[in-house]
């Protein structure tokens, strides 16, 4: 049986200033903006390539077992991609507030290029969750 990680629930305060963040700014396609019951909206939005999409969710209880998340509470998302330099200027192009690119050397985070799989940039959305993008040698698909 294949375990596929699909959705991630990101906390937000404003559903739709992060929408406008996430479709404009980050370039995520709106795959659902809908309200599912009375007083549950849902927006569901895919990075470009991405087979795992984010959920925004409002007015939604948490499931039984699990805890409701504070907006700007959800640290460490991370997405790969072949070009971190372009994608860099990407964001930047769309007026996202995101950091230099970034390796890990012998005296900790060093401005500039890594090796494989050394390259990250970060980036927060309006309520700032954090997300981190990592550069990968090629697409997903070829390793």
């Amino acid at each position: 049986m294949n375990w596929t990680l699909e959705v991630i629930p990101v906390p937000v305060g404003d559903m739709d200033r992060a929408k406008e963040f996430y479709a404009d700014k980050a370039g995520f396609a709106v795959d659902l903006d809908d309200e599912v019951a009375p007083g549950v909206r849902i927006i569901q939005m895919t990075p470009s390539g991405s087979r795992c999409s984010i959920a925004m969710l409002q007015g939604l209880p948490a499931a039984p077992g699990t805890k409701q998340m504070a907006p700007g509470t959800l640290q460490g998302l991370q997405i790969c991609v072949t070009d971190i330099e372009a994608a860099r200027a990407e964001l930047v192009e769309r007026g996202v507030d995101v950091s230099p690119v970034r390796h890990l050397g012998e005296s900790g985070w060093t401005e500039g290029k890594g090796g494989t799989w050394n390259s990250f940039m970060t980036f927060e959305d309006p309520d700032g969750n954090g997300w981190i993008v990592q550069e990968a040698p090629s697409e997903l698909s070829e390793r």
